[in-house]
């Protein structure tokens, strides 16, 4: 049975950042609409079993109900833990469901935790967040036609999807075995004690990072690295930037947008591209944000390595897959298979 499961993250695009930046939001009644596109088109491109988990929003509940569609609509009931980990369950439980493709609804951060429950998840991040330089901006009717594709293996998944890069993060302390994370844009070191909102950034206080691409039209770091070195996720190499506080009259000064509409001057001591799978040291004490938002702290006995390397998610290429499809019939209709 062709299973295409879809990950919605009910809080995504709802931040501090509507309160504080002109960021704009992503409704519960946006989400339904998203979803229900989604459905109909992996249903029409041929997934019969379609995998969802409960929420607390009854997104999934409201957006399946009354559809009469001919497929099988599984919803999982996890246990809700209001955080990152729901996304993570979510996606463990898609993959031990036998999903053949994966639709996350969601930024940056959704697909950051959906990636680290399953690491290489047939992926289509479609982008309901605030800085979504990793999720695509496509009709939501379109990624669900792509999803039936492959995963009913109309369409292959390896030759229209390329693994992510990651920024691999390893954490040392004065004894143990390395904890291991990881960020699927940046990793960014910032000297500050205090966790505060988590997603907005002082540049007096960033320290150096790491990023797996560096877009100059995405907002937030990936934005911020663009300015510097353009570098985009085909490429095999990554780029680390060395902050320096502006208000020290760096050598270097670059003004970009950190969130939607808010823009902010950082200065840099250091810009380089980075090769894949060549560690980047950062000493503590400091905390450690990945994908934009203040995840650990490193104590003053700890060290990180940041790496870029290609062990994300297989992302899948929408608009390559559905023009396979053209090319090899999958949306041509027999005469008797027509509703009468």
């Amino acid at each position: 049975m062709s299973t295409v499961g879809i990950l919605v993250n009910p809080r995504s695009g709802s931040d501090v950042r509507r309160l504080l930046t002109s960021a704009g939001s992503s409704t519960i009644e946006d989400k339904i609409s998203i979803l229900r596109r989604v459905i109909h088109g992996a249903t029409e491109s041929g997934a019969e079993h379609l995998v969802l988990t409960r929420d607390p929003f009854s997104i999934t509940r409201r957006a399946t109900e009354n559809l009469q569609l001919p497929v099988k609509v599984e919803i999982l009931d996890l246990p809700l833990h209001h955080t990152e980990r729901d996304s993570m369950d979510a996606a463990r439980a898609m993959r031990d469901a036998g999903c053949g493709a994966l639709v996350s609804l969601g930024g940056d951060g959704t697909n950051r935790a959906l990636a680290l429950g399953w690491p290489d998840a047939p992926l289509i991040p479609l982008s309901t967040g605030t800085n979504n330089a990793f999720p695509i901006h496509v009709e939501p009717t379109v990624a669900g036609v792509a999803a039936g594709l492959i995963a009913s293996e109309s369409v292959d998944l390896r030759s229209h999807s390329q693994r992510a890069k990651v920024v691999a993060v390893k954490v040392h302390g004065v004894d143990g075995e390395p904890d291991a994370d990881m960020a699927l844009i940046d990793a960014v070191a910032v000297n500050d004690p205090y966790v505060g909102s988590l997603e907005l950034f002082d540049p007096e206080t960033m320290m150096i990072g790491a990023f797996t691409q560096a877009d100059p039209a995405a907002i937030g770091f990936s934005g911020l690295a663009g300015a510097v070195l353009p570098c985009t996720p085909a490429e095999e190499r990554g780029v680390v930037l060395e902050f320096t506080p502006p208000s020290r009259n760096p050598g270097r000064l670059v003004r970009a947008a950190l969130a939607p509409g808010w823009f902010a001057t950082v200065g840099l001591a250091r810009s380089e591209y980075l090769e894949l799978d060549v560690p980047v040291p950062v000493a503590g004490p400091c905390l450690l944000a990945f994908d934009g938002e203040r995840s650990r702290r490193l104590g003053p006995d700890q060290t990180a390595s940041l790496q870029v390397e290609r062990s994300g998610p297989r992302v899948i290429d929408v608009g390559s897959v559905v023009h396979s499809g053209a090319r090899t019939g999958a949306f041509e209709v027999r005469v008797g298979d027509l509703d009468t």
